[in-house]
């Protein structure tokens, strides 16, 4: 996934840096990203309508699942036995035996009436929402790709069981093994299922990514997909749908002392950059930003001579000279309005999709809840050793790592490069 990364980034880059002149094509022919092209004979023209594509394929995806063996490295048959193929699958909605909610006509396998993938598909053909999500881990600083999710929301399966009263929380598990100890569990109030705050997509039932069948791999037929969280809300194989009168989370990363109730932070970090560049040379320096439930209106960088302490009481460098990057524009701005990739059947934004306009055309940038890429050309520094930083400043005026900068509620710690001028 890195390298995917790393690739998609260096097309997007290259024009920024091809837009500056003469110093931004020499110091890009030096950067360390853009070292294995031939930049004397190579096309730019075919290098520009070449660039990134913004959405990650299926197969592009980096892979945390969870199993002993991996539920979707299963043999096909034991797939078809367990309901992880579209033709088997079936999902069964019903109250929590322990703390339990009142339903008139829950969902199960037992009477008949657990809810089945054509079933599923159907109500989509009216129901169905499409929205684009970075899918990214609490722990992990890169996230695991980018995709349209779509889905049929899941308050309109939770209504068709006909809830009447003690119902505060849904918990929801996949299929992991037959084995109790493998089980998966995360869960939301009752209210983010029922009512969607103010600009966010609802949760879905989701059983395509970008416009294509999901695959085993990503957590299909079905999976949970919650668009401001980390990837362990959005429960993959899903299987069982739990009505609960329970005041608190039960997921299973709690247990682990992970904050559940965490949406997606804005952060972000550099791509590979030299350790060595010449005194007074411009220096290209890139990156990805992850954007969260706060938005994103800037990227900054801090060079920092390691002779000079470091800023005395600011932990986070809040009173450093920060210097702002350029956030790169959508990929629309770079090519023809196709380069969206992630294999879309056509190549385009379905229409409707959340957060586009009708002809696919992002309505803000950069988009909440996904990804950019950042550049700027430093204009040189003189021979020393250096220490170079990032941060992004959210919506809210924020700084990174602000305003939640503990570990195990999402990573968002200030990265930093070493690099040698000589």
């Amino acid at each position: 996934m890195q390298d995917e990364l790393i690739i998609e980034h260096r097309r997007r880059s290259r024009r920024f840096f091809m837009q500056l002149g003469t110093a931004g094509v020499l110091a890009m022919r030096s950067h360390p990203l853009f070292a294995t092209d031939d930049a004397e004979s190579a096309s730019l023209e075919s290098v520009i309508a070449g660039m990134e594509t913004w959405l990650t394929q299926q197969d592009k995806f980096r892979d945390v699942s969870r199993g002993n063996p991996l539920p979707h490295q299963l043999p096909e048959e034991k797939k078809k036995a367990v309901g992880l193929t579209r033709e088997t699958w079936g999902l069964e909605v019903v109250s929590d035996e322990d703390n339990p909610t009142r339903l008139r006509k829950p969902l199960t396998v037992a009477d008949g009436t657990a809810l089945d993938f054509n079933t599923l598909v159907e109500l989509g053909k009216t129901h169905a929402v499409r929205f684009a999500k970075v899918m990214s881990c609490l722990n992990l600083g890169c996230p695991l790709g980018t995709g349209i999710w779509e889905g049929v929301p899941l308050r309109t399966v939770l209504w068709m069981t006909q809830p009447v009263k003690d119902l505060r929380r849904v918990f929801y598990y996949g299929y992991h093994n037959d084995d109790a100890k493998q089980m998966f569990r995360s869960s939301l109030s009752v209210n983010r299922i029922l009512e969607d705050p103010a600009g966010l997509p609802p949760v879905i039932l989701c059983y395509k990514l970008n416009g294509q069948w999901l695959t085993p791999e990503r957590g299909g037929p079905v999976r949970m997909v919650v668009p401001e969280a980390y990837g362990f809300k959005s429960i993959k194989w899903l299987s069982h749908v739990v009505l609960s009168n329970i005041a608190h989370a039960n997921d299973t990363y709690a247990e682990q002392n992970n904050d559940v109730d965490s949406p997606i932070k804005t952060f972000c970090s550099f791509f590979p950059a030299g350790t060595s560049c010449r005194a007074n040379a411009p220096i290209p320096l890139t990156g990805w930003a992850q954007i969260g439930l706060a938005g994103l209106s800037k990227v900054q960088i801090w060079v920092q001579n390691r002779s000079e302490t470091l800023p005395e009481g600011d932990p986070y460098f809040k009173t450093a000279p920060w210097q702002d990057a350029e956030i790169l524009g959508p990929p629309q701005d770079l090519g023809p309005p196709q380069e969206w990739g992630g294999g879309l059947p056509g190549g385009k934004i379905d229409n409707p999709t959340l957060g586009f306009d009708p002809d696919g055309r992002p309505i803000e940038w950069p988009m909440r809840l996904t990804k950019a890429h950042w550049a700027i050309l430093h204009p040189g520094l003189p021979a020393g050793e250096y220490t170079i930083r990032c941060r992004t400043i959210d919506q809210n005026q924020m700084a990174q790592p602000m305003p939640r900068p503990f570990r195990k509620s999402g990573h968002a710690s200030i990265q930093s490069l070493r690099m040698t001028v000589e």
